[in-house]
């Protein structure tokens, strides 16, 4: 009865949620340049004080974090609800239909940047903690929130973070982050783990400048070949990644992880037609869901040698780059696949430089957590329809700063439309998407005040 207050509150106030929203995401954040990114901070800062919690910005080497934190009752659970306050830069400005930091309403949907990714995503989580508060004058559950200022730029910061707060953090029972898309058809979802990942460049020199292909041809390495033959032994075309040792130590899905797969709806020709394909990459006989979710990739990121301007340059280049990414499963770590790929190219291409770049552990958390009913059962109650469970995705989140550094499971409940188009122009959130998002939130918090200690 209480939380049906609460979601016609919700329901009340939903043109004014809607314009806080707008007005939230006028202002820019971008980490990147570092652009309002302290302005933002206060407002959110001043935002949970408002709300009743101990809050302050926590400074770092970096961005600020934002961090508040309100106990109602220790016999009550502790949820860390976890975010990021900082966006993608908005280029290419000239692509964007209305103006990037100037929230237009339009086709049902709120459009600017950040509105997604993740801003708009947090502040439902904000309202929905706002909506109890004005309803009952309480929370059903102990909130740490915890929001991040470079997430957008690698999250260089938070690991160091979580370690150096342990005390303050290690409160939490579980962690929760709102990001991210729903599932393609709307339906609600609830993710236990994300893929990790490691980049690398491949940096080759042969001579000392360019050369006539003519002149030369035949006599001057090329390093663009030496590139490409490095890459054919790393990957063959059967899909199948090549460099010793890399893979070995994959664990395979439980069983429970396989059946929740299974049950994933799947329109492959519609998947197919989105993206103008007419297959999937090989190997050809892997499931799709299956390729998303266990097992490490390589991918070139881009080809970068010679000479690419109109017409042609009979020129043999002297340098090239090549920049790529292995997304990780479980027990992969950065720092394992950037050895065995190290000295697979020392072993075949040895004038190559190898160059490690970012990384990023995987993170899991057992499908069999107590805590996965408990959230299945709220998203269903503010949503109508039971939510898909993911094993993992395809993608990288910082989650396993809190399954692996605060030893807690973490979930991701996504509130966005599969076509956000974060990270790209035209960023865009469904306000059905936007309100559910607050209800969701809402949800959650009465049943994990409901959970017995």
């Amino acid at each position: 009865m209480m939380l049906d207050r609460i979601f016609d509150h919700i329901e009340a106030n939903r043109d004014s949620f809607i314009a806080r929203v707008m007005d939230y995401v006028r202002h820019p954040s971008i980490s990147a340049h570092d652009i309002g990114i302290r302005d933002v901070a206060n407002l959110l800062c001043d935002h949970l004080s408002g709300l009743g919690f101990d809050a302050e910005l926590v400074e770092t080497p970096g961005h600020p974090f934002v961090l508040g934190t309100r106990m109602v009752d220790p016999a009550k659970p502790t949820v860390l609800l976890y975010g990021h306050y900082d966006v993608q830069p908005p280029d290419p400005l000239d692509e964007w239909i209305s103006p990037p930091f100037e929230p237009a309403l339009r086709d049902g949907r709120i459009w600017a940047r950040g509105i997604g990714d993740n801003k708009g995503q947090h502040f439902a989580q904000l309202l929905a903690i706002e909506s109890h508060l004005a309803v009952t004058g309480t929370l059903p559950c102990n909130v740490i929130f915890l929001l991040e200022g470079e997430e957008e730029i690698g999250s260089p910061q938070i690991a160091d973070f979580i370690r150096t707060h342990l005390d303050r953090l290690g409160v939490a029972d579980l962690v929760i982050t709102s990001d991210g898309p729903l599932h393609e058809s709307g339906a609600p979802i609830i993710t236990f783990g994300v893929r990790g990942v490691a980049s690398f460049e491949l940096r080759c020199r042969e001579a000392s400048r360019d050369v006539h292909s003519g002149n030369f041809g035949g006599v001057v390495p090329n390093p663009i070949w030496t590139l490409v033959h490095l890459l054919a032994t790393m990957k063959d075309a059967d899909g199948r990644i090549l460099v010793e040792g890399l893979t070995e130590p994959v664990i395979p899905p439980t069983n429970h992880e396989r059946e929740a797969m299974a049950r994933l709806p799947l329109d492959m020709p519609r998947v197919l037609a989105d993206l103008g394909l007419q297959r999937l990459d090989a190997p050809l006989d892997r499931p799709y869901w299956d390729r998303l979710m266990f097992h490490p990739t390589l991918t070139i990121n881009g080809f970068h040698g010679g000479y690419g301007g109109p017409g042609s340059k009979t020129v043999l280049p002297h340098e090239a780059v090549v920049k790529c990414d292995v997304r990780l499963v479980e027990p992969l770590t950065p720092d394992y696949v950037f050895d065995r790929l190290e000295a697979h190219v020392r072993a075949h291409a040895p004038g190559v430089e190898f160059i490690r770049q970012s990384g990023m552990l995987p993170s899991k958390t057992p499908m069999d957590s107590g805590f996965g009913p408990v959230l299945a059962q709220a998203i269903k109650v503010a949503r109508g329809v039971d939510p898909l469970l993911y094993p993992t995705v395809g993608g990288s989140l910082p989650d396993y700063v809190f399954t692996k550094i605060l030893n807690r499971p973490a979930f991701v409940i996504p509130y966005a439309n599969a076509d956000e188009a974060n990270h790209a122009p035209n960023e865009n959130l469904e306000v059905v998407r936007f309100i559910d998002g607050i209800r969701c939130g809402a949800a959650v918090l009465d049943r994990l005040g409901q959970m017995k200690p």
